[in-house]
C-alpha cells in the first residue's frame, strides 16, 4: 500500500512569506511613526526649581536700582 504524503512544500511556504512581509510592514509602520521623540526628555541641566531649593539665594546677586534722569519742570 503506498502512502501519500501531503507535504505542503508548495503552499508551506506562501503563509510564511506572507507573514514575513506583514510583520515588515508592521515593523516599518511602526519605525516610521514611531511616537517616541527622545529630544523631548533630554534634560538640559537643573532649572530654577532647583537652585531656588538648592541655592537658597546667590550672595553675589546683588540687585542696583535703575537711575533714570528726571526733568522737573520750573
Amino acid at each position: 500500500m503506498k502512502q501519500i504524503a501531503r507535504g505542503y512544500t508548495s503552499h508551506g511556504k506562501e503563509p510564511r512569506i506572507l507573514a514575513d512581509i506583514a510583520e515588515f510592514v508592521q515593523n516599518l509602520a511602526r519605525s516610521l511613526f514611531d511616537p517616541y521623540r527622545p529630544e523631548l526628555y533630554y534634560m538640559r541641566g537643573p532649572g530654577p526649581k532647583w537652585h531656588a531649593k538648592h541655592d537658597g539665594g546667590s550672595a553675589a546677586y546683588h540687585p542696583v536700582p535703575v537711575l533714570v534722569r528726571v526733568r522737573a519742570k520750573r
